[in-house]
């Protein structure tokens, strides 16, 4: 049996198959970012802002895909939503500070 051709899969696998491909670029793109990938040798502000911010969005995937979020109530959702914006500006400003 093959598997089947992405033309071919129901719109709620295709979602999941292009969130978690979405998921694999982020990783690499902050992984190339990191000091023993790129030409800098540490991290500046401005790298540091783009990697929390690529974590962030990542998070936000996570939860709204693969912990079914995006089937919740609209509190629930806001409340996620609210609550990463929330820790990732506190992490970031506990840094930058």
């Amino acid at each position: 049996m093959t598997a089947p051709s992405p033309a071919r899969l129901d719109p709620a696998t295709r979602t999941i198959v292009l969130v978690w491909a979405a998921l694999t670029a982020i990783t690499v793109v902050a992984w190339r970012l990191a000091p023993g990938h790129s030409d800098t040798a540490a991290l500046s502000k401005g790298l540091v802002v783009a990697i929390v911010v690529l974590a962030m969005i990542k998070c936000r995937l996570v939860i709204r895909y693969f912990m079914e979020v995006r089937h919740a109530p609209r509190w629930l959702r806001l409340a996620t939503d609210t609550w990463l914006i929330v820790l990732w500006a506190t992490l970031l400003g506990i840094y930058l500070y």
